[in-house]
């Protein structure tokens, strides 16, 4: 039975950055969460940050990827840990699939906010779905969700 990372909020842990969720209702998710197959995770939390905690934007500066809050604290390491964290767990169950909330500075797989706290997003990815995918993980969103059940039935 194949494993799948999955995002702490999706499943209505009051996680995110201003203590509140992202519940994701989905008769598969259900089924999932059933069959034990959904290994959770806040890669925030798990590098270290608190919830409620000041909202935070990936900043490129050159090649460097440093995401910072609103106020300009560098939070750049406690993604980085999250992310190693959220890595450890993909390989400890030998997971190859991950559902993370899209946009966000951790787990976004296709857009991010530019950095600039004005609510605009840009092509991007997120600090533990960059590392995922480094590792040979196929990271997927809420939006593309039917993909991944597809891929899974699939397989």
């Amino acid at each position: 039975m194949e494993k799948i990372l999955i995002s702490s909020c999706f499943l209505g842990n009051k996680v995110r950055y201003d203590g509140g969720d992202n519940l994701l209702t989905h008769t598969t998710l259900t089924a999932w969460k059933k069959e034990q197959r959904l290994v959770v995770i806040c890669p925030e939390l798990a590098g270290g940050l608190t919830t409620p905690r000041a909202p935070a934007e990936i900043r490129i500066i050159g090649e460097k990827i440093i995401v910072k809050t609103i106020m300009g604290h560098d939070v750049t390491h406690a993604f980085e840990q999250g992310a190693n964290q959220a890595l450890l767990l993909c390989q400890k169950h030998n997971i190859r699939y991950a559902l993370l909330k899209e946009s966000s500075p951790s787990c976004g797989s296709s857009s991010i906010y530019n950095g600039q706290f004005n609510q605009q997003k840009i092509p991007g990815q997120g600090v533990t779905t960059t590392i995922l995918r480094a590792n040979g993980i196929k990271v997927f969103s809420e939006k593309n969700l039917a993909e991944l059940i597809s891929e899974l039935t699939l397989s």
